[in-house]
């Protein structure tokens, strides 16, 4: 009887140390991978702002202009399913130069939409068709890349291998070897933000440059003998 209760004494001092020891076998690194892509669509938010004497007169002149540059931006192959309205507003305009009470003088009517533009190299074109029509309104260009998730796929594969040539350091120095892989947590995988900038729309050369896709993860791995 008191051997059976030594025995199982020493059962469960040997399970509560387990998790510690196990965890002591462990090595955990970060890799990183990446890739650089050019991006192969865009998003802009372009319209127009006209200014008038009275609400109604403000309305319907951005309305036609604005029906004009629509026409324009489909007539540059641009679909009903990538261009949606984003801003549309009717707002009075005061003379703040005189003292004492601002005097109306008149109402701004601003139409704007959000367009994607699926080829990229058709962007100068709509750019300068909708100028053309009466844009004069600009919410800067985003550069997308349309198969991002695909090519995120390459800079995990890249990470990985990073985060195992790491590994194999770190055991190698400690007179170990790497086993079975434990665990393994992506930290973030996104492109470098490029947020729009506003400005007036004019015909000005387009750059799309090059985006860096990356993925990081962190990986723990058995250390063996």
């Amino acid at each position: 009887m008191f051997g059976s209760r030594v025995l199982f004494a020493l059962f469960v001092a040997v399970t509560a140390l387990g998790p510690a020891r196990a965890a002591e076998k462990l090595v955990t690194v970060t890799g990183e991978g990446t890739v650089a892509v050019a991006p192969d669509a865009a998003v802009i938010r372009i319209g127009v702002s006209s200014q008038d004497k009275t609400a109604r007169e403000a309305s319907e002149a951005n309305a036609k202009q604005m029906t004009a540059v629509l026409a324009a931006i489909k007539d540059a192959g641009i679909a009903d399913r990538d261009i949606q309205t984003s801003r549309l507003s009717l707002q009075p305009q005061y003379d703040a130069s005189k003292s004492g009470t601002p005097r109306l003088t008149g109402f701004m009517a601003t139409n704007q939409v959000t367009i994607k533009i699926r080829d990229i190299d058709r962007l100068p074109v709509v750019l300068d068709r909708a100028i053309g029509a009466g844009a004069n309104e600009m919410s800067g260009i985003e550069f997308v890349v349309s198969e991002q998730s695909k090519l995120l796929d390459r800079a995990r594969d890249d990470a990985i291998a990073d985060a195992r040539r790491k590994a194999e350091l770190y055991a190698q120095a400690a007179g170990s070897k790497i086993g079975h892989v434990v665990a393994i947590t992506e930290e973030g995988s996104a492109a470098a933000p490029r947020p729009m900038q506003t400005m007036r729309a004019s015909a000005v050369p387009i750059a799309p440059g090059e985006q860096t896709l990356r993925a990081t993860v962190t990986v723990s791995y058995e250390l063996t003998p």
